[in-house]
């Protein structure tokens, strides 16, 4: 049974993908700040074989323990998906040090830590994958999110090398870069003002915010085990990306 470490699997686009890849007959390993009981609970219901450990993820000393266990219990990781991030709405000269800090501590730093821990032991056997989940704010910049953007920008930056370092080691590395997704963090977001659904709706070539399935599922085909894609940044955003029509030339195409 391939084992699949998922971290931020308490909520959104983690639990989809846990449940996805539980669904499919993983184990899945679920790592999440917040506790983790009740999804463990649900999944296994389900007919999943799930298991879990709460912890910060931008602390070293917790993902060294994360992995020894991992590797102590399971003996290997086959997949590892860092999801575990923080978004930040302020402007660039209003944000603090500390702020900036948090970010990048918990949306880069700790995704370089897992992959350091983690891609050992893959290194060790010449096999695994890697799927980190950066974001269309890490292949442009958007206005008042440059703590959030920088470190999205990182992650593609790391996917990129660590996929040069390792492929011909027979670990293969990449991300997706979701879109505006409903989950719990847009509804914090959104509640502050910055935004709201007709803005993202509009911008959108396919009409809707993404959903957590539907990362869930680049997530999976990114993953498999019969693939020779390496080091590739998979925007999941219904042409976000593609698309640099003004909002009234792309509403009257629909």
């Amino acid at each position: 049974m391939r084992v699949v470490l998922i971290t931020g699997a308490a909520q959104g686009v983690g639990y989809a993908t846990a449940r996805l890849f539980a669904e499919t007959g993983h184990h899945v390993v679920m790592t999440d700040l917040q506790p983790l009981d009740a999804q463990i609970e649900t999944l296994s219901a389900l007919g999943g074989s799930v298991s879990g450990l709460s912890g910060d993820i931008s602390s070293e000393a917790f993902v060294t323990g994360l992995a020894e266990k991992v590797a102590r219990e399971h003996t290997a990781v086959d997949v590892l998906v860092n999801n575990a991030g923080i978004s930040l709405i302020c402007r660039a000269e209003d944000t603090s040090f500390d702020q900036w800090q948090k970010v990048m501590n918990i949306n880069l730093t700790g995704p370089f830590l897992l992959c350091r821990e983690i891609g050992k032991q893959m290194l060790a056997r010449q096999r695994g994958n890697i799927v980190n989940v950066a974001s269309i704010a890490g292949l442009h910049g958007v206005i008042d999110r440059s703590a959030y953007n920088a470190s999205k920008h990182g992650l593609i930056g790391l996917t990129r090398t660590l996929a040069a370092e390792w492929g011909s080691r027979g670990v293969r590395v990449n991300a997706v870069c979701p879109g505006w997704i409903k989950t719990e963090m847009d509804e914090a977001d959104q509640g502050s003002g910055a935004y709201s659904d007709t803005d993202i709706i509009n911008r959108v070539p396919m009409g809707r915010f993404a959903k957590p399935e539907d990362v869930a599922r680049a997530i999976a085909f990114l993953a498999h085990d019969d693939s020779f894609i390496n080091g590739v940044s998979l925007p999941v955003d219904g042409g976000w990306v593609a698309d640099a029509s003004w909002d009234d030339l792309r509403l009257k195409k629909r």
